[in-house]
Formats: C-alpha cells, sequence, structure tokens
C-alpha cells in the first residue's frame, strides 16, 4: 500500500508508517485472522487510523478531545472506513474505563508518553491491552532532536538546558512537557514484558531542511524521504532524531 500521507505530511509519517504496516503484516500471519483490533492511543483525527482500517482491520481511538474525535469520524466516513473505526474518549491512565484488557492485537501509542504523567505506568496499561501475542508501535520525542535544533536556531542555553533538565524540556516556553532517549525508552518496552522489535529515528533531517527547498527543488522531497528511510535504523542517528519509534512485540510464550 502506498504511503496514505499527503507528500509534504510524509516526510513526518513514512517511516513509521512503513514500519508499522510491515508489522501488522506479521501480526496478520501470527494470529491467522486477516483483520486484526488495533488500539490507537491518542489517535485523534485518525492520522494512523484510518489507514490502518484501510488496510482492513478493526481501529478504536481513545482521545481526550472530542473534537478531535469529531474530525475522526468525519475523515473515516470520507475514507469509506466508517465500519472498522470507532472513537472514544479517554486516555492512557484511563483506560480500562473505556476499552477492556487484552482485547488488542495491536496497540498505537504515538506522542502520548511526553503528556501523561507517569510514562511507565501510561505504557503498562497499554500494554496491559494486548492480547497474549501483541505489537506496540510507540513514538515519542527524542532529546537530541530538540538540542540540536535549539543549537542550530541559536539558542544555545536552551540547548543546554534541554541536556540537563530531567524531562528534556529548553525552557518554560517549551511545549513538550518531556523528551526521550533511546535506553529510556526501550526500557519502559522492556519492563512491560516485551521484547525490542526495531528501534527507529524519525525526523532526522526532515525539521532541519528549509521547507521552501523541499517544496520547490524537483526531485527534493523524494531524495530526503530516502535519505530519512536510510538513516532511521541507523543508532548513530537516533541521537539526532527529533523523535524515536520502538517496536514491542509480546509473544504468548511471554504472558502469565
Amino acid at each position: 500500500m502506498s504511503d496514505p500521507m499527503r507528500p509534504r505530511a510524509s516526510l513526518r509519517t513514512a517511516v513509521v508508517w512503513d514500519v508499522l504496516e510491515d508489522a501488522l503484516e506479521r501480526q496478520v500471519k501470527a494470529v491467522g485472522r486477516e483483520s486484526l483490533d488495533v488500539l490507537d492511543t491518542g489517535g485523534g483525527s485518525g492520522n494512523f487510523a484510518v489507514p490502518v482500517a484501510r488496510l482492513g482491520h478493526h481501529v478504536t481511538v481513545v482521545d481526550p478531545s472530542p473534537n478531535a474525535l469529531f474530525a475522526l469520524e468525519r475523515r473515516a466516513a470520507e475514507a469509506g472506513v466508517a465500519e472498522r473505526v470507532r472513537g472514544v474518549q479517554g486516555d492512557a491512565h484511563g483506560l480500562f474505563d473505556v476499552v477492556g484488557r487484552g482485547e488488542y492485537d495491536a496497540v498505537l501509542c504515538h506522542g502520548v508518553l511526553e503528556y501523561v504523567d507517569d510514562p511507565a505506568e501510561g505504557l503498562r496499561n497499554l500494554v496491559g491491552a494486548l492480547r497474549d501475542t501483541g505489537t506496540l508501535s510507540l513514538l515519542a520525542a527524542g532529546l537530541g532532536g530538540a538540542v540540536v535544533a535549539r543549537a542550530l536556531a541559536g539558542h544555545f542555553a536552551e540547548a543546554r538546558h534541554a541536556l540537563t533538565d530531567q524531562a528534556g524540556r529548553w525552557g518554560e516556553g517549551d511545549p513538550v512537557p518531556r523528551r526521550f532517549g533511546v535506553e529510556q525508552l526501550t526500557g519502559y518496552v522492556e519492563d512491560c514484558g516485551m521484547r525490542i522489535g526495531a528501534v527507529h529515528g524519525v525526523r532526522v533531517f526532515a525539521d532541519l531542511v528549509p521547507g521552501v527547498l523541499v517544496d520547490t527543488e524537483p526531485g527534493a522531497l523524494d531524495a530526503l524521504l530516502q535519505l530519512e528511510a536510510a538513516v532511521a535504523e541507523l543508532p548513530a542517528f537516533h541521537a539526532v532524531a527529533t523523535q524515536l519509534h520502538v517496536l514491542g512485540e509480546k509473544f504468548a510464550e511471554q504472558s502469565g
């Protein structure tokens, strides 16, 4: 399936989508069912939920915003997958007030851990929603990318502050409540009893390249997408990625 996002937006999503699509294909083979039950926490208006539903899976989106859920409903209808997408209002800490435990084959946690009070607890809840065999797609803000971005913008004191701040924030005006390193994220996943399937750096260069260059230079977008894909799995570039993507895998023999 081709990338479901608009070309410019694909710079932010292409790597994650490719990894997720492959993971869902493996999960289909593992469980022996063509249609998976997928939980998308903080899924908002359906940037991933709708494309996942287009693959034939059933997706439950949990999000605290009524406006986002309304947009999700409209988007799913326009894509012709309304019967496979369900939106419910809630969050990670109160997850089991709105969904059941052990009912999903895959859980998406994209841009959620930055905002929960206790990331470890929030992630444990999400993993608790998985069946005995399941996949976790975890996407969170990377510390190194913020440091590089602030430094390149000339805000050297803020870049240094982010390095020493417990939450990885560069100052009071930082809109992101929390950032993570690779070891921290993979540690959270392993503490939940899951195996690390893969780690990818996301938006290593995309946020640093002038948008006008990507939009106007012939072939620049495709070349940048290819570059992002080439460096995504290289550990040396994880340290400077804007976001980090961790794929966790749960197997039946691990449960209990």
